[in-house]
């Protein structure tokens, strides 16, 4: 503030050094001020270049009577108009960005998260999980500063997806607490979409977590609810989906007959057309209704794993990393109960190599628990 007010003078610090002379012996005040002294109170250094300590009083009251001002006012930094205004102007820009989000740029935002599942299906996680944590940061950015209305809701509905994503990349990277947090996101941009399949989609996937810390019972009862809470109006894709789910999660609980009571209704519920574009995004088709029917059969060591393995292993898109590394130990495992261990090193061999490449810890995880049993 000192500065200031000697620039308001329109002096410089020499000239309001002399300035003060004149002011002090016209006034009768003992306070002195040199130019290098007042160089020291301008910056707030003393020579040794630390903090100042206390003015003399006489020369307090010197520069108090001469600029009309106490001598913490004299000395605090000055806040600039523009400086008081950032926080103003930064958000002014953000809603003015937000503003500018049309349909075009909604498409190709969706143009942009299917290339990271293109990328994550076939690279894996480790290549693909930071790009959709960047992009979900850039669209949540969007949905903060966008005001109720169409494209806000389009807006939530694309970031329940990116974290959805997310969520699944994390839990196959081992990163269990970090997946969850993914989903609990999701699920609460799924609320703001007002689209209600998004958040039951998201809420179900969120219980692979619970499958993969053992708490079988609880994944089975969220999915139960899950199910309950899809309506007849729902993508059908989407229901189908949400009993297979169910399925794999009853067989992780040891419930064989309902597991596959549950896969029975996917199988009925799975449309020809399975592509899905009036809701969540969900990979499901008869090849991938037969893999995790599979990898159910290979848990309860049915026989007819194997075949169901190997025919869902021919049909599957080679594009689908993660699950042809998943479905080989699901067929290692099928092979180990059937006694044929000749056939289970190829299928280890095979899914440790896609796993590593994939950087799929949660595979790996598998493979080493396959190998000690």
């Amino acid at each position: 503030m000192l500065e200031q007010k000697i620039r308001e003078r329109r002096q410089t610090l020499e000239e309001f050094a002399e300035s003060a002379e004149r002011f002090a012996r016209d006034h009768g005040e003992a306070g002195t001020l040199g130019v290098r002294h007042l160089q020291r109170l301008v910056s707030g250094r003393g020579s040794n270049g630390r903090p100042l300590g206390p003015v003399r009083p006489a020369t307090a009251r010197l520069l108090e009577k001469m600029l009309d001002a106490n001598i913490e006012e004299l000395l605090s930094p000055v806040t600039s108009p523009a400086a008081a205004d950032e926080p103003a102007n930064e958000l002014r820009q953000m809603l003015h960005t937000s503003r500018q989000v049309d349909d075009q740029v909604l498409n190709l935002l969706r143009e942009q998260l299917a290339t990271i599942r293109r990328l994550d299906r076939q690279l894996g996680a480790v290549m693909a999980h930071e790009e959709a944590c960047l992009k979900a940061a850039q669209v949540s950015s969007l949905l903060t500063h966008s005001l109720p209305g169409s494209v806000r809701e389009q807006l939530a509905a694309l970031l329940s997806e990116l974290h959805t994503l997310a969520g699944w990349q994390a839990l196959d990277l081992g990163k269990t607490n970090s997946s969850w947090q993914h989903y609990e996101q999701a699920k609460r941009a799924a609320r703001e979409s007002r689209l209600e399949s998004y958040e039951i989609h998201t809420a179900a996937e969120q219980a692979f977590v619970l499958l993969d810390i053992g708490e079988t019972k609880a994944a089975t009862e969220l999915l139960e609810v899950a199910r309950n809470r899809s309506k007849a109006g729902s993508p059908p894709v989407l229901n189908s989906w949400l009993a297979a789910a169910h399925g794999e999660a009853l067989a992780a609980d040891n419930q064989p007959a309902n597991s596959l009571r549950a896969f029975d209704t996917a199988s009925k519920l799975l449309p020809v057309d399975s592509i899905n574009l009036d809701g969540p995004y969900v990979a499901l088709d008869s090849v991938h209704l037969g893999r995790w029917r599979g990898h159910a059969l290979a848990r309860f060591g049915a026989p007819e794993a194997i075949d169901t393995l190997m025919s869902a292993l021919d049909e599957l898109d080679p594009t689908f990393v993660r699950a042809e590394t998943s479905l080989r130990i699901d067929l290692a495992r099928a092979f180990a109960a059937a006694d044929n261990r000749e056939a289970v090193k190829p299928q280890v061999d095979r899914a440790s190599s896609l796993a590593e490449s994939i950087g799929s810890v949660r595979q790996q995880r598998r493979i080493a628990a396959l190998e000690c049993g």
